[in-house]
């Protein structure tokens, strides 16, 4: 069984998850609603993603679509994907490339439990979480 992050976008979920490649790496994959025509998606909103997927070498995921007009969208809240681990480097990298043009909310540095942690809001209005590992 799987646990992943799936993200709604109102018309961006291309754009983000083409950053998230550059930020992450991976393999990328897009369908758009011109695909499923029977979706009764407006013709002039078929070029958005009906379902992306953003697969890393090292085992991450993280899904996302658009909600084309017709469908209910509410901007995610209360909610924040999270990027942990071991590697400083890698960990560094991902936190200059997602708060490139984001907000940051938490400095990306020591926390009284050691190792780093940092809390930002990328360009996308996505909430992240990253730390690394005591």
């Amino acid at each position: 069984m799987d646990l992943n992050a799936y993200i709604s976008f109102r018309n961006t979920a291309r754009e983000a998850l083409e950053f998230y490649q550059s930020v992450l790496g991976g393999e990328l994959t897009l369908n758009d609603f011109s695909a499923y025509p029977d979706m009764g998606v407006d013709p002039s909103e078929t070029h958005l993603i009906m379902h992306g997927q953003l697969t890393t070498e090292d085992g991450m995921t993280l899904m996302a679509s658009d909600s084309p007009t017709g469908m209910p969208y509410t901007a995610p809240a209360g909610i924040s994907v999270s990027l942990s681990g071991d590697d400083a480097e890698r960990l560094q990298r991902a936190w200059d490339g997602l708060s490139d043009g984001g907000t940051v909310v938490m400095p990306y540095e020591e926390p009284p439990w050691g190792g780093r942690f940092g809390m930002l809001t990328d360009r996308f209005g996505i909430d992240w979480m990253v730390a690394l590992n005591a």
